[in-house]
């Protein structure tokens, strides 16, 4: 007798609005999570009344109304805009790169001007190619000075990109950065969905509410009682790591991961912006979060006397840290895809999720896969 129609294993976005859609549908689910809290890498930590992002800066995005419509039934969206500065050497840049990020690099106050700047620039790195013999770009480096030329590829590109990957960017692949935004208008939103916003009062209340009235454990490792719990549930949604729910049996996937310093500041506002890029290879952090500005506005920031900050580092995956982001190159792909064909013989299994597909995945579409699974 089977208690449950549904084990998920992971408590995370994608687990709990499948979880969510699966009750709607009068089915009983049981979802579990080794950490010990709901959320998974969006959970958030309440310091000095401040919801800070425990596990990085995570601001929900998209273009489609079925998605927004869907997370705003549970819970209303602020109108957060996401408008990262970057930080080289002391001097503030905005990002994406637009009219003011290009007026800041070279003072040029007109898209045309800004355009034959480009174009220059651009023309420079073709012709530092044909020199060496060169017609495509062999690297991250050429590839990004073929795209935006030397000077923006070297004050907000190279060292950033460098300290992510822990690899010189001669040395990465040029598939990496084949595109980058670039607008002629003077706009530092940085993405181009019609949507985007933080959940009111933060992402927990959006994961409880999705969760509301399932049943749920934590601190409950899937791979410590697999047996028990398989036992229970006609289906499994499996949200972790692929390669270790097949006991690593082609080998390791390999990841980049993060680590923060978060930290206190007695004073209420300490950057004046949720994100600050530091792109310096010099500086050991990828960026600041300051986290109050993600859900306060005006006179809320100083209403609120002190502040959160967390210094953002990259690095290699090592056993025992907490898997970030795909490392999809080829070696990766090809061993990601031998788990896959394993995944695709599932009978009992639906696999969900960046850890589980091998995919970075912003939010939007992790909603939208688990809406799309109970599409009639």
């Amino acid at each position: 007798m089977k208690h449950y129609d549904y084990l998920i294993v992971g408590a995370g976005l994608f687990g709990a609005a499948f979880a969510y859609k699966a009750r709607q549908q009068g089915k009983k689910c049981l979802v579990i999570d080794r950490r010990p809290h709901l959320g998974g890498n969006i959970y958030c930590e309440k310091i000095e009344g401040i919801n800070v992002h425990k596990y990085g800066a995570h601001i929900f995005h998209t273009s489609n109304k079925e998605v927004w419509d869907f997370v705003n039934s549970i819970v209303e969206f602020n109108r957060y805009t996401n408008s990262p500065v970057a930080n080289y050497k002391g001097k503030l840049y905005n990002l994406p790169f637009n009219m003011n990020t290009f007026y800041q690099m070279w003072g040029v106050r007109t898209p045309a001007e800004a355009v034959a700047k480009l174009n220059e620039q651009k023309a420079e790195a073709i012709a530092r190619m044909k020199a060496q013999g060169i017609s495509e770009p062999r690297n991250l480096e050429e590839q990004a000075q073929l795209l935006i030329g030397k000077d923006i590829y070297e004050t907000l590109i190279k060292g950033y990109t460098e300290k992510q990957w822990g690899r010189k960017c001669t040395e990465l692949p040029a598939f990496i950065i084949k595109r980058l935004p670039v607008r002629l208008v003077f706009d530092n939103n940085y993405f181009n969905d019609k949507y985007q916003g933080i959940p009111v009062g933060g992402y927990n209340v959006l994961i409880k509410r999705l969760l509301d009235g399932v049943e749920t454990r934590l601190e409950c490792d899937f791979f410590a009682h697999r047996d028990e719990l398989t036992a229970q549930a006609e289906q499994i949604v499996f949200t972790g790591a692929i390669d270790e729910f097949y006991q690593y049996r082609f080998g390791k996937l390999e990841y980049r991961t993060v680590h923060f310093e978060t930290e206190v500041k007695d004073c209420s506002n300490y950057q004046g912006n949720a994100v600050v890029n530091y792109t310096e290879r010099e500086v050991p952090y990828t960026r600041v979060i300051e986290h109050k500005h993600f859900e306060m506005f005006g006179a809320e920031v100083d209403n609120c006397p002190r502040t959160v900050i967390s210094r953002e580092y990259s690095s290699e995956w090592q056993e025992g840290s907490e898997p970030y982001y795909p490392v999809n190159d080829e070696r990766n792909n090809a061993l990601y895809q031998k788990y896959k064909a394993l995944a695709d013989e599932e009978k009992n299994v639906i696999f969900g999720g960046r850890l589980a597909e091998y995919k970075y995945y912003d939010m939007h579409h992790i909603v939208e896969k688990a809406l799309n699974h109970f599409r009639s």
